[in-house]
């Protein structure tokens, strides 16, 4: 299977791919909620058994240290994070715990995951493990079993695409992933998930957002930050932006459509004339609009759809617009 018909195929049906590079930490204890909540942007303390949210932690300068996946089973709440940031969290969390009821774990290796992405993913997942996770919910979990080991299955969506992820120790993966493909899914190779991730127009962390980018630079405010919480680091900067203002900030991750079929690097510069601008972040060719799309910070005077860049690599100057995101719905 090509790289076109991989794409396709996943678009249609449900691609599989292992999720074990990323980070997983566990933190148990009665005041786990409590303790995570103080200190990242999402609502934690309301989340019951079986619900999770996508959330980041700041510097009190309102910047990025890492974004996750926050996952309540029951017992424990499962970080899903950047495997790069994983060990820095661990020690940012240990030196916050005083007298709170609060344990950490980092079961990155003792555990995999595996992703399944399409249309057909819970339907896949559930002829794999038996189990019905059609109606399931952003972020909704529960445990089952496979070949007498756990699985947490969660609802994960990615890529622009319904997903389904499903952590059990690390010794089952190859057979979980094995089992996935007998139900119908298609392997999904990394680049083709570029390409979906890109055309969804999802930032990814140490990509798209770095340890120097402010949460609503980047668009994940709506999914990330809950206003109706109380303090945490970083929450001044936020709500500063969000209130004096006006939510605007000097610059924005946008979606652009490039002109002709070169790819431009990420880092490729941005202009207006003889005025940098912006700089590109991310960039594929996409299979659907059938040119190349791009991720990338502008100059917020340059941020509305329509505006026009130019982006240069090298000698290479390539006319790009500004496209509202997801760039394939």
């Amino acid at each position: 299977m090509n790289l076109l018909e991989e794409y396709a195929a996943v678009r249609q049906g449900a691609g599989v791919i292992d999720r074990g590079a990323r980070g997983r930490i566990v933190v148990r204890g009665a005041d786990r909620r409590t303790f995570l909540h103080a200190l990242l942007t999402n609502d934690i303390a309301l989340l019951a058994p079986g619900t999770g949210c996508y959330a980041a932690l700041l510097t009190p300068q309102g910047r990025m240290i890492a974004d996750m996946q926050v996952f309540e089973l029951g017992e424990v709440m499962l970080l899903d994070v950047k495997r790069e940031v994983k060990d820095l969290l661990l020690e940012r969390f240990d030196q916050l715990i005083f007298s709170e009821d609060v344990q950490l774990g980092d079961v990155s290796d003792a555990w995999g995951c595996v992703g399944v992405y399409g249309p057909q993913a819970a339907d896949v997942a559930g002829r794999t493990l038996a189990g019905d996770f059609s109606q399931y919910g952003p972020f909704q979990n529960s445990r089952t079993e496979f070949q007498g080991e756990l699985v947490v299955v969660a609802r994960s969506d990615g890529f622009g695409l319904p997903g389904i992820l499903l952590f059990t120790v690390a010794g089952r993966i190859a057979a979980l992933t094995e089992a996935l493909l007998a139900s119908g899914a298609v392997p999904l190779s990394t680049d083709v998930a570029e390409v979906l991730r890109v055309e969804a127009g999802d930032p990814a962390f140490l990509v798209d957002m770095t340890d120097d980018t402010i949460p609503l630079e980047a668009g994940i405010e709506t999914r990330a930050i809950s206003y109706l919480k109380g303090c945490y680091p970083g929450q001044e900067v936020i709500i500063r932006i969000r209130d004096r203002g006006h939510g605007k900030v000097a610059r924005k991750l946008v979606g652009l459509t490039i002109a002709g079929n070169d790819v431009p690097p990420a880092g490729s510069r941005m202009v207006d004339g003889d005025k940098d601008v912006g700089h590109v972040t991310s960039a594929v060719f996409s299979p659907t609009l059938a040119k190349p799309v791009a991720l990338g910070y502008v100059h917020r005077d340059f941020a509305s759809p329509g505006s026009t860049v130019t982006i240069v690599d090298g000698d290479r100057r390539m006319p790009g617009t500004v496209t509202e995101l997801p760039f394939v719905r």
